[in-house]
């Protein structure tokens, strides 16, 4: 087969690459895409089954940076950008075997049952502890210090279970949360320092018309509409999708990228320049050229593995849906990691008077339930929701069961050396870029800035 021919080769069409394709296009690049999946989108994925419409991978996006909303400016004629209900706004948290809502304020952090008394006149006493020295501490070392034991029991391990499935006894702020980790260097404090930052945006950014910053969204009639509305607006026509057995090699001042197609047919690409936005565990296979020695600490990345269970109820009678969702310390020692309202904030997700549910399980404490068969997955389900949400009996009209081996990355300590790892390959073979996940954040906005910082990057 004669090879193709092009500038540029985008290997993973998830939202990094159909981002990073929009751009391309929208520069007037020359580029190809190709992914192993016969889709585009990788794990964001819709389905709409018996009146509900559900996620089988992430449910929602944050609008952390201005990019997002750019994008969605671009695509606004084949794509309706979906801003969630003010119900979102609340989130649960299970102590002691009941939900309890998480304060957003000082004065509810005084308030809360979630925090012990002494771990209370901790929180009043954070703006005038000192700065962390330690640039590898653990996040659960950094809430301990600043915050307390309770705090970080039932605040913080729910939300890092929430975000990353993960562990704060594993996470590293300066890698997983940046601007955590800047609020103490930089002012001293969180709470100090998210006023003092506050203070200086009033006085520097205009007032913006409408209050967009950190907003949760969606897509209307669901996210796989996004990644289908992406693709077009950078050329259908620009897709190779199903091909397997991808590598990439460097030859004569180019890059050749072969793979198998679902006939059993080698396809071949010449390019100038190649983008990987896969995640690391397919690096090893795609990039034979590099030395193990470098390959390794790019590839040894931790990846939570998550089954997630949707879950439709035609007439719902449990538990007042009137949050984003409802998350689950380790600490309650329970065998689910949390449950999502979507139907809550999303519009048209369940029938009128029913609920559509996400609940998720597993995560870096539990990889051994990814394991499990399906039966025993929704018995623990059964036995939780029975428990903790209200309902007398478990009688869904919708079950839906998804896993994901390697569904998020961790960003701990061992960060540092890979993406040193990273920026030596980029600045050794002239013209590859390695993008996806393995990191600059693991969120939809942080995919989406990525995507687009590598498409402005290729020279």
């Amino acid at each position: 087969m004669t090879p193709l021919q092009t500038d540029i080769v985008v290997i993973g069409a998830g939202l990094t690459g159909l981002t990073t394709a929009h751009y391309l296009n929208k520069a007037g690049k020359n580029f190809l895409v190709i992914d192993r999946n016969p889709f585009v989108g990788g794990a964001i994925q819709t389905a709409s089954e018996e009146g509900f419409t559900f996620e089988k991978g992430p449910s929602t996006g944050v609008m952390s940076n201005e990019t997002v909303g750019e994008l969605f400016e671009d695509l606004k004629d084949i794509c309706t950008l979906e801003r969630a209900a003010d119900t979102v706004n609340k989130r649960y948290v299970l102590k002691d075997g009941r939900w309890e809502a998480l304060p957003s304020g000082l004065m509810g952090g005084i308030t809360t049952p979630l925090f012990t008394l002494y771990d209370k006149f901790r929180i009043l006493g954070e703006p005038f502890r000192k700065a962390g020295t330690n640039p590898n501490e653990t996040l659960a070392e950094l809430v301990k210090r600043r915050m307390g034991n309770s705090f970080l029991d039932y605040a913080i391990d729910p939300f890092i279970i929430g975000v990353y499935a993960g562990d704060p006894a594993y996470l590293v702020p300066r890698f997983a949360l940046p601007k955590l980790y800047n609020l103490e260097q930089k002012y001293g404090s969180f709470i100090g320092g998210a006023i003092k930052m506050g203070r200086e945006k009033a006085k520097t950014q205009p007032k913006p018309k409408k209050k967009e910053s950190n907003r949760i969204f969606s897509v209307e009639g669901g996210l796989t509409n996004f990644m289908k509305a992406l693709q077009q607006s950078a050329g259908a026509d620009k897709f190779i999708l199903g091909i397997n057995n991808l590598t990439i090699t460097p030859e004569n001042g180019h890059y050749t990228v072969k793979g198998i197609n679902f006939q059993g047919e080698e396809i071949s690409i010449h390019a100038k320049q190649a983008i990987t936005t896969v995640g690391a565990h397919e690096l090893e296979m795609m990039l034979p050229f590099v030395e193990k020695t470098t390959l390794d600490k790019i590839t040894n990345l931790l990846y939570a593995k998550v089954v997630q269970v949707s879950l439709g109820f035609k007439q719902w009678n449990g538990f007042e849906l009137d949050a984003f969702g409802g998350l689950i310390s380790f600490k309650e020692k329970r065998d689910i990691l949390g449950v999502l309202f979507p139907s809550a904030f999303l519009k048209n997700r369940a029938p009128e008077g029913g609920a559509m549910l996400s609940v998720f399980m597993g995560g870096v404490r539990r990889p051994e339930i990814h394991g499990l068969s399906d039966e025993a997955i929704l018995q623990y389900v059964k036995k939780e929701m029975c428990s903790i949400m209200g309902l007398k009996s478990f009688n869904p009209d919708l079950v839906r069961i998804f896993r994901y081996r390697e569904a998020i990355p961790q960003y701990g300590a061992d960060c540092e050396a890979r993406f040193a790892a990273v920026e030596a390959l980029e600045k050794q073979y002239s013209g590859l870029y390695i993008g996806g996940n393995l990191r600059n954040g693991i969120g939809m906005a942080d995919r989406i800035l990525q995507g687009k910082n590598l498409a402005e990057g290729v020279k």
